[in-house]
């Protein structure tokens, strides 16, 4: 049987450095209706009045490029993305409280 060869690309990205909304595009492969889109969902929160002056933090490049990827598997538009990041930090927020707990 023939696999193709393993693949990944990784990127640290510090929590000080920050991104402004088209360098946020640019480096999640969105474009800024998507970035946009993903802030009025609540996915993205960044800092600033409005799109031209938005900061986002380091963290949010992963968020990003997380949702895009659910949006793409899962077929979902992003709103119903939305609602699965907001699942999943559920998710991870209970799991914290278990090992605080010492439950897990």
């Amino acid at each position: 049987m023939n696999q193709a060869p393993f693949s990944a690309t990784c990127v640290v990205v510090e929590e000080e450095v920050s991104f402004s909304l088209e360098q946020l595009a640019q480096a999640s492969g969105a474009d800024a209706e998507q970035v946009i889109v993903l802030v009025q969902e609540g996915v993205l929160t960044p800092s600033g009045s409005g799109p031209q002056d938005w900061q986002f933090q380091g963290p949010s490049l992963r968020r990003a490029r997380q949702a895009l990827r659910l949006a793409r598997d899962f077929e979902l538009g992003l709103p119903g993305v939305a609602l699965m990041m907001d699942l999943l930090d559920e998710i991870e927020a209970l799991r914290v409280r278990l090992r605080q707990a010492g439950l897990r």
